[in-house]
């Protein structure tokens, strides 16, 4: 019987005997965790957070724009900007809400 001799070569590398014996060799077809997560988030679709997020930029420059052209005070034109960050709130959580 022949005795193996086993260099420091050997003994760095991820491809001896003993690594087999201690884990299975990964399957090439199979998707790992990361993989699934990261194709799944690829696919999401536009929710309500985003679409809100989305058109909350628009809105307030529009907001800004109606303010400058109607001279309304500034009392009144916070007021209408906070209504409008409550409104795009209320449309987000209200939306996470009917959907669990």
């Amino acid at each position: 019987m022949t005795r193996h001799v086993t260099s420091e070569r050997d003994l760095r590398s991820l491809e001896r005997r003993s690594m087999y014996s201690i884990f299975a060799p990964l399957d090439a077809n199979e998707r790992l965790p990361r993989e699934l997560i990261l194709e799944s988030r690829r696919h999401k679709t536009l929710g309500r957070r985003e679409l809100a997020g989305a058109l909350w930029l628009p809105a307030l420059f529009l907001i800004v724009a109606l303010v400058a052209w109607a001279r309304v005070n500034a009392l009144a034109a916070f007021s209408l900007i906070a209504l409008l960050y409550a409104g795009f709130w209320a449309f987000v959580l209200l939306g996470e809400r009917k959907s669990k």
